[in-house]
């Protein structure tokens, strides 16, 4: 899930602050616009950590376009986290499914030109995914 993250310029003075949005509470920061990014992607795993452990629903990802105008992230850089939720939706269970078999060759190609979805299962998850986020 891309995880956009709002980032406030620092100086010499001060860190480059960063804050993700869809995430409440979640802060970081760094000496620079990479370190920011960096502890970013760390401080987003740790908050997902703690909501699996406490059986909490993980936030959905909205687009910077829903974040950008509101008056707190003025003057903030965006950039994007690439964080693979899978591991925080619990533990994997064996599914046996039956689909139509043109259906599975289109899966498949996609697959296969989408290395990001690893799998036949990282596809249906994903798409399971994003059709809960939008209900």
């Amino acid at each position: 899930m891309l995880y956009p993250i709002a980032i406030l310029p620092g100086d010499a003075q001060h860190a480059w602050g960063v804050e993700v949005p869809d995430i409440p509470g979640c802060f970081s920061a760094g000496d620079d616009l990479d370190d920011a990014m960096a502890m970013a992607r760390e401080a987003i795993e740790s908050h997902l950590e703690i909501l699996a452990e406490d059986g909490a629903a993980i936030p959905s990802a909205q687009k910077v376009t829903v974040h950008q105008t509101k008056a707190d992230f003025e003057g903030c850089i965006w950039a994007l986290v690439d964080i693979d939720i899978t591991k925080y939706l619990g533990k994997a269970e064996k599914l046996n499914i039956t689909l139509p078999a043109h259906l599975i060759t289109r899966i498949d190609e996609h697959v296969k030109h989408h290395p990001e979805v690893k799998s036949r299962s990282g596809f249906l998850a994903s798409a399971a995914l994003k059709v809960l986020q939008q209900a």
